[in-house]
């Protein structure tokens, strides 16, 4: 079918194009006026640029490139299937919460509060975002390339994979579900507790009392830098290229690493036996 074109407009009032169908929107301008489109579906954008809010509720079949959300276009996806962004700048926060089938390649968010939240089915491809609470219970999210900055990132998500990404998050993926980080680094407080199947291969981390309370948590050869007091009351599977600078009280499991700086274990606590220790030296306190 034909699509219709709107070109080079400059589009107000609310629900200006509401439930549109087939539809090319090139170089246009949503200003005041919310749900510009709404209950869209089989349209494309390009080129354009959107100033209120709601642009793009509970629509199907989506393309937009080179467009940009502005501050007030906030909450801009939402209840939003088969939707692909690409080449993209989204200033506004609150944007795509309970998407499906959504494709990011190229985009940038620099205030990204309360964004990517509870969305099923997500790739994501050379993503900056700034903004806490990134990715809060979305599932089945495909990763590469993001650089992120903000505080308690991927909370309750199920299903993920990140690779070749920059993570300077606190708290990043607590009570996370089936994550498996490859080639990466991160840095931050308080990493992944509460989690369960937390896999990170070849990666870099700097955190503070991380990897704690973690149900099945495996690492491949990677480094912790500045890392003190792993792996509390956490089983674990662990390959570490290097020094750990400080274990405290893991459950069970394996460590192996070339140095353990201070190693706590409380008979109190924990039962020593279930943990084996595999280093060329340790300080045990």
């Amino acid at each position: 079918m034909e699509m219709k074109e709107v070109k080079r407009q400059i589009l107000t009032g609310e629900r200006a194009l509401f439930a549109s169908r087939n539809l090319l929107v090139t170089d246009c301008i949503f200003e005041d006026g919310e749900s510009p489109l709404k209950e869209s579906r089989d349209i494309e954008i390009r080129g354009s640029m959107f100033k209120w809010k709601y642009p793009l509720w509970y629509c199907k079949n989506v393309r937009v490139e080179d467009t940009t959300w502005f501050d007030m276009a906030r909450a801009g996806v939402w209840y939003t299937d088969n939707i692909s962004v690409r080449n993209c700048a989204i200033e506004a926060p609150k944007n795509f919460r309970r998407c499906h089938g959504l494709t990011l390649d190229n985009v940038s968010f620099p205030n990204a509060q309360e964004t990517l939240w509870s969305c099923d089915g997500a790739e994501l491809r050379g993503v900056v975002a700034k903004g806490d609470y990134f990715a809060m219970n979305s599932e089945n999210l495909t990763i590469d390339n993001l650089t992120l900055y903000g505080n308690y990132s991927f909370d309750g998500v199920k299903n993920v994979e990140i690779s070749n990404s920059r993570l300077l998050s606190k708290d990043a993926f607590w009570n996370s579900e089936n994550v498996t980080v490859r080639d990466s680094f991160i840095s931050g407080e308080y990493l992944g507790w509460n989690a369960k199947n937390l896999t990170l291969i070849n990666c870099t981390v700097e955190s503070l009392q991380g990897m704690c309370y973690i149900e099945n948590l495996v690492m491949k050869n990677c480094k912790l830098i500045n890392t003190t007091l792993a792996f509390e009351y956490s089983t674990v599977d662990a390959e570490i290229d290097g020094e750990i600078d400080s274990v405290i009280n893991p459950s069970a499991g394996t460590i192996r690493a070339e140095k353990i700086g201070k190693l706590i274990l409380e008979r109190d606590r924990i039962d020593p036996q279930k943990t084996k220790i595999i280093c060329k030296s340790s300080d045990k306190a």
